[in-house]
């Protein structure tokens, strides 16, 4: 429970100083708290449970359905926890290579897996940070905004070549996975890891094998995993544009709901080197200025509250009620898995 408190206090301090220094309790007011609105708050919950959705169904396809619908929708929810408790920086991925090791399926197919999400991930930004960018041009970032060259613009493109090379890498790995065969054995000759030797071994012969697994997999495996998380982005920043919607009554233009995603998917993309965990903090202080010409600044620390309170909070308080559970799971099936070993000698 205690990795909980510092992103909490860091949202809710930027919160509270926003709410402070800009609140408009006259624009407040104003809101109306009728059906309109609780139905665009409720499509902003669902949308964000249909991502969830979407990411377990990934799970099971990358696992080649070793994890039943329940069971990787709890383990999206430790790996969602990983990330709101890590700097956005460093992401929940680590993380996840360890937790998916201890459940039954090997530590390379782990990697593999995980590998694979971060490859499909990073070239979704690439493919639609280029296409947004050119759809919308500077005013993709912020509405007062001229050039790309421009503070925000300069992080928006200094973040698209990181994740160009390391996609790049990790691509290059899947195919070329005698390459971390090769390092993996490397390490287990170094004094200091030399006691992990037998699992790094075993873990660079499996990797070779579940890199040629994977890159024989047929259309439909890498098609569903593709969809699958198409979905779970598109869903994750949809988020913003229903609840927007349902603080300011505004004209439904298809361009203007456009603009709103693409806003919410640059906000993302420009805070991955916020070295706040789950870029608490960051975020809800930028969400008043990314959509400034949709919601006035009176509401916008409001904004940012609703749209925290539905997308980050929720991850850190189920996280931290699943995960114990998980790992006295985990223990036991050990226990019994030693127990039989023994047995069996």
């Amino acid at each position: 429970m205690s990795k909980i408190i510092l992103p909490v206090l860091l949202g809710i301090a930027v919160i509270v100083y926003m709410a402070l220094s800009q609140f408009d309790w006259e624009e407040f007011s104003q809101i109306k708290w009728n059906q309109r609105l609780w139905f665009f708050l409720g499509l902003a919950v669902l949308i964000y449970v249909l991502r969830h959705i979407f990411y377990a169904l990934r799970l099971m396809v990358l696992s080649n359905g070793a994890f039943r619908f329940k069971h990787a929708a709890e383990l999206i929810f430790i790996w969602e926890f990983a990330s709101a408790i890590s700097p956005t920086s460093i992401g929940g991925s680590a993380v996840a290579v360890f937790f998916l090791s201890q459940e039954k399926i090997s530590p390379a197919k782990a990697v593999s897996i995980v590998m694979y999400t971060v490859i499909i991930d990073s070239f979704f930004f690439l493919v639609t940070m280029i296409a947004l960018l050119g759809t919308f041009g500077p005013q993709l970032i912020r509405p007062d905004m001229q050039s790309m060259f421009e503070y925000y613009g300069i992080i928006y493109m200094v973040v698209w070549l990181f994740i160009s090379a390391y996609a790049s890498i990790l691509l290059w790995g899947l195919f070329r996975p005698t390459i971390i065969k090769k390092i993996l054995f490397g390490l287990s000759k170094l004094p200091l890891i030399g006691r992990f030797k037998r699992t790094l071994v075993k873990t660079g012969q499996d990797v070779v094998l579940t890199s040629k697994e994977i890159r024989m997999m047929p259309l439909s495996f890498h098609l569903k995993a593709i969809s699958t998380t198409v979905g779970a982005w598109v869903a994750r920043f949809l988020a913003v544009n229903f609840i927007i919607l349902a603080l300011v009554e505004m004209d439904f233009e298809l361009m203007d709901q456009f603009l709103l995603y693409a806003r919410s998917q640059t906000m993302y993309v420009i805070t991955q080197f916020s070295p706040t965990p789950g870029g608490s903090g960051v975020m809800e202080f930028m969400f008043s200025g990314f959509f400034s010409d949709y919601i006035s600044a009176g509401l916008g620390s409001l904004g940012a509250f609703l749209w925290r309170l539905i997308t980050y909070y929720p991850y850190l308080i189920i996280g931290a009620i699943i995960i114990p559970n998980w790992i006295r799971r985990v223990l036991q099936q050990k226990q019994e898995a030693r127990a039989k070993e023994q047995e069996d000698v």
